[in-house]
């Protein structure tokens, strides 16, 4: 459990206290003009997501906002007593800013410092989350799954209604560390839902059970605090408990209640919490689901959960993650807090003091996971590489794709990263490939229809890329600063359009230029450039 000197480091962190539930940060987000209301019916089967994702694929994203749906129905006329919320944890960056209880430029110092100073959960003896207890033949007569308004993600492709925000808590059998992660659930029955974690930490809870012969215990928390989600979409060590990460995103520890049916302790605080047993003997079929590469998710045999209880509270609010196609909030929320656990392996853990900073692309790549670019400070090719192949290894499924760059470069800007392999990348001796990656979902690394085991031992390459320089170049040709700066004021003063800059919009020096080269830029800016034409007259050389 916490200790009073890990709060307090914590509170220094955050500087106030943290959302004590997901309604906190609902109010966080209306409060700053960030939440839609829709009070009209909307069916949950037909049209919610898709209503959503039109802002991923017709808004940029300062302009995306969360939803809060009040008026829910299906396509069998029935209407939910639940709201469902979609894109109140990572529609933006902001948003998910908001959920940290800070400002955008300081999500990587919040990520670093949880990471080195994670803070124990808190058990209580009772949560709001446990209000309402359903169990037995109640989940068979409307209260179980099916009281849910869980919507249909990809209308059209999707098999069923799917969890998307479902946080599996279990617990590794040996050590009892805690897992959080969020796995996507297909709603098969009122008192069953599928599981896609095999190849995820999970995967190796549920294969401990089977060698002892015994069922995996589990629950789903949804409508958790956004530190809590964050935690759990993150790729971070197997023996980290996400817990306690969550806790020290936060600033304080995440209050835990015993669940009703298992041997596990959930959030106190969450909207839902669905408790049960998974059967380690026995898998059934899963999916197709519209997934984050941008394809629909093949078929799989896998686990499932046998739902014992539901907890929730008297007026639960569901959550839903966008998922599917990038980028979405699912692409959002995961590479947002990997990438800063990725630069702490590399930095810090790695020991590689080159590294300055760390991007996964999550507009061409789904989640951000297979666009790996690094940031590096005065780096040797022994530093870059050094990166490289470390990126590849960090963990199974991220970076197919790593790239290094110098510290100039805007690492979140496609064209300044395809600028630099361009330009600085020698194809002969700069580009390798790895072996031995987890493939994922990656549609590329098996045809569809393979069985699940088949795909888990099944394995793929990474691209790893050094587009750092490999020597001084001449300046960046743009005009030099104080002249641009100059033109900036002069564009202002004509009120023309609003500028927004993108680095680099001035030149700068990058070691290859003389005191000749400077002084004749010098003399051209004064008109003296006829000095310059005169001097070359007597350096000509006769052409043989």
């Amino acid at each position: 459990m916490a200790t009073a000197d890990k709060q307090e480091s914590s509170r220094m962190v955050t500087g106030r206290k943290y959302y004590r539930d997901f309604r906190d940060h609902l109010a966080a987000l209306e409060e700053r003009g960030k939440l839609v209301r829709i009070k009209r019916a909307i069916n949950k089967d037909t049209e919610l997501m898709p209503l959503v994702r039109w802002q991923f694929r017709g808004l940029e994203e300062a302009e995306r906002k969360a939803f809060l749906f009040e008026n829910v129905v299906d396509s069998n006329n029935r209407r939910y007593t639940m709201p469902v919320t979609v894109g109140t944890l990572a529609a933006t960056t902001e948003i998910y800013a908001i959920g940290l209880m800070c400002d955008p430029a300081e999500i990587h110092e919040r990520w670093v410092h949880a990471q080195n100073n994670p803070v124990e959960p808190a058990q209580v003896a009772h949560g709001p989350v446990q209000e309402v207890v359903r169990q037995g033949q109640d989940l068979l007569n409307g209260y179980g799954l099916d009281m849910i308004p869980v919507p249909i993600s990809t209308p059209g492709f999707d098999n069923a209604p799917y969890l998307t925000s479902a946080n599996w808590i279990t617990k590794d059998p040996d050590t009892e560390i805690y897992n959080i992660g969020n796995y996507r659930s297909q709603i098969k029955a009122p008192n069953r839902t599928g599981g896609l974690f095999t190849s995820q930490h999970m995967g190796q809870h549920w294969r401990k059970c089977q060698a002892r012969g015994m069922r995996l215990e589990a629950c789903i928390a949804i409508g958790v605090t956004p530190n809590v989600a964050y935690a759990a979409t993150a790729k971070i060590p197997y023996d980290f408990d996400e817990y306690r990460l969550a806790g020290g995103l936060a600033g304080k520890p995440v209050e835990v209640v015993r669940a009703k049916t298992v041997d596990l302790l959930v959030p106190a605080t969450a909207e839902i919490v669905i408790e049960g047993t998974i059967p380690t003997d026995v898998v059934e079929p899963e999916g197709p689901f519209g997934e984050y590469p941008g394809y629909m998710g093949h078929r799989t045999m896998s686990p499932f959960l046998e739902v014992s209880c539901i907890t929730h509270r008297r007026d639960a609010i569901y959550t839903a993650l966008m998922s599917q196609f990038p980028p979405s909030e699912s692409s959002k929320i995961k590479h947002t807090g990997t990438e800063k656990i990725i630069y702490k392996f590399l930095r810090h853990d790695s020991g590689n003091a080159a590294v300055v900073d760390v991007a996964l692309h999550d507009e061409v790549s789904g989640s951000g996971q297979n666009y790996c670019v690094i940031k590096m400070r005065n780096a040797s090719k022994a530093d870059a590489w050094r990166a490289l192949n470390a990126s590849a290894g960090f963990t199974g499924s991220y970076a197919k794709v790593c790239v290094a760059v110098d510290e100039d470069v805007d690492i979140r800007d496609p064209a300044m990263v395809n600028w630099a392999i361009c330009f600085n990348m020698r194809p002969e001796e700069d580009v390798a490939i790895a072996k031995g990656k987890s493939p994922g979902l990656d549609p590329s690394a098996h045809p569809p229809g393979m069985e699940s085991l088949q795909v888990r031992m099944s394995s793929i390459g990474a691209l790893l890329i050094n587009a750092v320089r490999p020597w001084p170049y001449t300046p960046v040709s743009l005009p030099k600063k104080e002249f641009m700066e100059r033109s900036r004021q002069i564009w202002e003063e004509l009120e023309l359009p609003p500028l927004k800059p993108r680095m680099p919009w001035y030149g700068y020096s990058l070691g290859a230029w003389t005191q000749e080269d400077q002084e004749e830029a010098e003399l051209a800016v004064k008109g003296g450039y006829f000095e310059t034409g005169k001097k070359q007259t007597v350096q000509r050389k006769k052409v043989s």
